[in-house]
């Protein structure tokens, strides 16, 4: 309307000019229609703008009050929710993150271990069926924390469970006197043979300080380790690759580790085998081929060092070199040599204490690609044990030489001797079998054990390992039949 309003005018402001010319065009009424029409199109277009704009005015106010708040509304405009959504996928993203980097390092292990062993050739009078079965669980978790500064620091825990001693208690009547043949055997203390209770062996903490202290971390090929917490000494002390796990390799524990260390007691662990100590070690990795340490620590032993209770009286202390070494066109070996101090110990008469020390060397070498071999020597230069001296040699060889990588054979033997203190006080035995039979004898020579086993590997977790132990002189008793122990562990590990 107001478009023809305006036609209207122009018409007439044409017809009532006074000056216009005689020749003057007269105004055309179709393009003052088309131009009408236009006018028409852009006020309606206008309006249409008007509205778009105050929806998009809403519509914005509405989005800005809905990124106010971190809740998402089904009433809040599409892209504030999917906005939200996206902001929310993000911070997880970055929750997550976090974690993973706090958690950048972590490891963690399970095994299961069970062994089934059957013995023959009992001490004269004794029965020859006392088959024993037992099992052993291990999960470990090693944490490291975040650096502070130059300085490494993590956190180690170990649980354990198990049930069946097997055949290293009195009752198993085999008369040994420093040999275990089944090394994996666990029970907790003071726990009902029908219980399997976990117990937490081992907890510790370990922090490696870069040396020299405050300088250019890189460049340092030197540092100092220092441990602390309850504590498996044979983790640090008396190692060995080729004879020191006896959930894969030997189970007696003559091959495991230092028999007068282990069955001779002189570690003086608890009645699960741990002990809390401090462990101090300086590392040399200047030749990165051939690292050395030395390693020395204070640990709680005896009866009520070892369990918390005067873990300060009579500590057993333990210094330790060892050397890797290069040998046989660049094969790797480890060499360890040991001493050992304890003060106020028990003596084998019961009554009198004394103080104990003793050395020990312990080593591993490959030989070949597949051949590595290994020995301990210990000998107690202070003190009274049942046995002053062991010796033990073998070998562990890779199965790759008959077509299977994954398997290992291993042969050892052990030479344990009976000290003249021992001689002095003399054995006991069992005559019948039944523990009413006991009766003394007077000690001689060494007991000497062997042992044989074929680990075949099913798959990289779970292997199978055949065992025949070979006892000769059990206990140092001259009028002993020699014993032989048939057994099968099987072994799953993650």
């Amino acid at each position: 309307m107001r478009a023809k309003l305006i036609v209207a005018a122009l018409a007439a402001a044409g017809l009532g000019s006074l000056a216009m010319p005689a020749f003057a065009a007269k105004p055309d009424p179709a393009l003052l229609e088309k131009l009408a029409a236009r006018m028409e199109k852009l006020e309606a277009r206008n309006a249409e703008l008007e509205k778009e704009v105050k929806t998009l005015k809403s519509d914005n106010e509405k989005i800005a009050k809905g990124l106010d708040s971190d809740r998402i509304s089904q009433y809040e405009p599409e892209l504030t929710a999917r906005l939200k959504a996206v902001e929310k996928d993000a911070l997880d993203m970055k929750k997550s993150s976090k974690v993973i980097e706090a958690l950048d390092g972590l490891k963690a292990g399970a095994s299961l271990t069970t062994v089934a062993q059957k013995p023959s050739g009992f001490p004269r009078g004794t029965k020859d069926a006392n088959s024993q079965l037992s099992y052993r669980a291990d999960a470990t978790i090693e944490l490291p924390l975040e650096a502070v500064g130059d300085v490494e620091h993590k956190l180690f825990g170990h649980f354990r469970m198990g049930q069946g001693l097997g055949l290293n208690t009195p009752a198993s009547n085999i008369g040994m006197f420093a040999s275990a043949p089944n090394a994996s055997a666990f029970r907790a203390s003071g726990s009902n043979p029908d219980d399997s209770v976990a117990i937490l062996a081992q907890a510790w903490y370990q922090a490696s300080i870069p040396l020299p202290y405050g300088g250019f971390k890189p460049h340092s090929r030197e540092k100092i380790e220092l441990t602390f917490g309850k504590i498996d000494i044979f983790g640090f002390f008396d190692q060995n690759t080729a004879a020191g796990d006896e959930s894969k390799q030997f189970l007696n524990s003559v091959f495991v580790h230092n028999p007068l260390l282990d069955a001779g007691g002189e570690v003086a662990v608890d009645a699960n085998g741990f002990q809390p100590g401090f462990i101090a070690a300086y590392v040399n990795e200047t030749n990165k081929a051939e690292p050395w340490r030395v390693s020395l620590g204070f640990f709680g032993a005896g009866e009520q060092g070892a369990s918390y209770q005067k873990s300060f009286n009579s500590p057993l202390a333990m210094l330790q070199v060892e050397k890797q070494l290069k040998l046989f066109g660049g094969l790797s070996g480890n060499y360890r040599a040991y001493a050992w101090h304890r003060s106020d110990v028990p003596e084998l008469d019961g009554v009198t204490t004394g103080t104990h020390t003793g050395v020990g060397i312990s080593f591993d070498q490959r030989v070949g690609d597949g051949i590595n071999l290994f020995g301990r020597y210990g000998q107690l230069t202070q003190g009274e044990l049942a046995l002053d001296r062991a010796l033990s040699l073998g070998a562990e060889v890779n199965g790759s030489y008959w077509g299977r990588g994954g398997d290992a054979i291993g042969i050892g033997g052990a030479w344990l001797h009976s000290s003249s203190d021992y001689r002095r006080v003399g054995g006991e035995g069992d005559l019948i079998g039944d523990g009413t039979g006991i009766f003394t004898y007077t000690p001689s020579g060494a007991e000497k054990v062997a042992e044989l086993y074929y680990r075949f590997r099913i798959s990289p977790q779970f292997d199978v390992s055949p065992d025949f132990q070979w006892i000769g002189r059990p206990g140092a008793n001259s009028k002993a039949d020699s014993v032989k122990v048939v057994g099968v562990r099987a072994n799953v590990a993650f």
